[in-house]
């Protein structure tokens, strides 16, 4: 008898979750190894270091695929939470696609995106990933360019 631990974790029939198969089929067809963890989100690594994101798959009559990941929050960040909730709104006005928060000294960062039927997904996902990992630049870098108090005019 083999060990049931040792049997690969195969996706669930395409039909089951319709986004969620195309999601691992375009991550497979870029050599990216997905998973889906507890929550039945696809989770992956991209990038140089490996920075792990997940897409949220919610099918229906517009099918809505989240990307998002969260980033520990660093010491070259000021602590003052009001300073870090100003910048993300900074963020999220200039960049409108794409939402940041704070939770629990973490950075998140997501972006939505309708995938109605015959949508180029592959194009659409590499692009919503990009804008994500862009934004956790621009973020983070809007504090090493020395406007370390969000409260001035001037923004990003």
């Amino acid at each position: 008898m083999t060990d049931p631990t040792a049997l690969p974790n195969f996706p669930p029939p395409a039909d089951e979750h319709p986004l969620r198969g195309r999601v691992l089929d375009v991550l497979q067809d870029l050599q990216i190894s997905p998973e889906i963890d507890s929550d039945g989100d696809v989770a992956f690594r991209v990038g140089e270091p490996p920075q792990q994101l997940f897409a949220r798959c919610q099918d229906g009559e517009f099918p809505v695929m989240r990307v998002f990941g969260q980033w520990a929050i660093g010491a070259t960040v000021p602590d003052d939470e009001l300073a870090r909730l100003r910048r993300c709104n900074e963020i999220n006005l200039e960049w409108q696609v794409v939402k940041t928060g704070i939770a629990a000294d973490n950075l998140i960062v997501t972006s939505d995106q309708v995938v109605m039927p015959g949508a180029d997904l592959s194009t659409l996902f590499q692009l919503t990933v990009s804008l994500v990992l862009q934004v956790v630049g621009a973020w983070y870098g809007s504090w090493d360019q020395g406007r370390n108090d969000a409260s001035e005019p001037g923004g990003l």
